[in-house]
C-alpha cells in the first residue's frame, strides 16, 4: 500500500485549517487516513504547526513519501533532517549522540529565526500605529490651527466693517457740522 503524508483540510470557508496525515494514496483528501501526525494553521503569521516529530520521522522511515506542502512543513519542522541523521546513524557515518546534538542545535538555530520574526512583526505592527497616530495628531493640529485662523479672518473682517462703519459715521457727523456751520454763516 502506498502511504503519503499529506494535508486534510479542516476548518470553515476561507480560514483553512489542515491536518497533517498519514493516508493511503488512493484514499480521498479528507477522507480516511491511517494517523494524524500533526496540524497546519496557515492564518497565523507566522503559521502555527504542530508536528509529533518521531511519528513523522517513523512514517518516512517507513517509506511513506510527503506531497510537496507537508516535504515543506516536515523540513521546516527538522523532520526531514532527523530523517537524514538517521540515515547516517544506520550507516555509521556518526553516533546517535552526535545526531541528537546536530538536530538539537538545528532546532535552536530555527527557534531563534522564528522569534526574530515574530519579534520583527510585532515592532513593525507597533511602529505603524505610531505613524498612524503621528499622521493622525497633524492633521488635527492642522485642523485647529485652521479653524483659529479662519476665526481670527471673521474676527478681523468683522473689526473692519465696525471701524469703516464708525468711519462712515464720524464722516457724515463732520460733513453734517460743515453744513451746519456753513447755513449758521450764511
Amino acid at each position: 500500500m502506498p502511504v503519503k503524508i499529506r494535508l486534510q483540510r479542516h476548518g470553515k470557508k476561507g480560514k483553512p485549517f489542515y491536518w497533517v496525515v498519514a493516508a493511503d494514496s488512493r484514499s480521498k483528501r479528507d477522507g480516511k487516513f491511517l494517523e494524524k501526525i500533526g496540524t497546519y494553521n496557515p492564518n497565523t503569521n507566522p503559521a502555527t504547526i504542530d508536528i509529533n516529530l518521531d511519528s513523522a520521522v517513523q512514517w518516512l522511515h517507513n517509506g511513506a513519501q510527503p506531497t510537496d506542502t507537508a516535504r515543506a512543513i516536515l523540513s521546516y519542522k527538522g523532520a526531514l533532517l532527523k530523517h537524514h541523521l538517521d540515515g547516517g546513524v544506520r550507516k555509521g557515518a556518526l553516533t546517535q549522540e552526535q545526531a541528537d546534538a546536530k538536530l538539537a542545535k538545528w532546532l535552536e538555530e530555527k527557534a531563534g529565526k522564528v522569534d526574530a520574526k515574530k519579534a520583527g512583526l510585532s515592532t513593525a505592527k507597533e511602529d505603524a500605529k505610531a505613524a498612524a497616530l503621528a499622521a493622525e495628531k497633524k492633521v488635527n493640529e492642522d485642523r485647529i490651527a485652521a479653524a483659529k485662523q479662519a476665526e481670527a479672518d471673521a474676527a478681523a473682517a468683522a473689526s473692519a466693517e465696525e471701524a469703516t462703519a464708525e468711519g462712515n459715521e464720524e464722516v457724515a457727523d463732520v460733513e453734517a457740522t460743515e453744513e451746519n456751520n456753513e447755513e449758521t454763516q450764511a
